[in-house]
């Protein structure tokens, strides 16, 4: 179990780093754990895209990237803001 702090080093990490290198499972780590750590979360898989909501904020991640691992840029953007409401990073 990750503790809090640890958690928003992740986020930090994903957020301040290449953005263009950031995969699903980065995301899904930190979801995961912050409802370890006594957030109310909840993810869905459609076709095409996860669906997240942690507390009251909800975001999506598309996944249908043929050919690559990572997500793109701007739903790394849409989970940084996402984090940026939960107040767990600052910008």
């Amino acid at each position: 179990m990750a503790d809090l702090e640890r958690i928003k080093a992740k986020i930090s990490e994903i957020a301040g780093g290449n953005r263009r290198n950031v995969s699903i499972d980065d995301i899904r780590w930190v979801v995961v754990h912050l409802g370890i750590n006594g957030y109310e979360v909840n993810e869905r898989k459609t076709i095409h895209q996860m669906l997240f909501r942690v507390g009251h904020v909800r975001f999506g991640v598309c996944v249908h990237n043929p050919g690559s691992k990572h997500v793109k840029r701007c739903y790394v953007d849409v989970f940084v803001r996402a984090m940026i409401d939960l107040d767990l990073y600052e910008d």
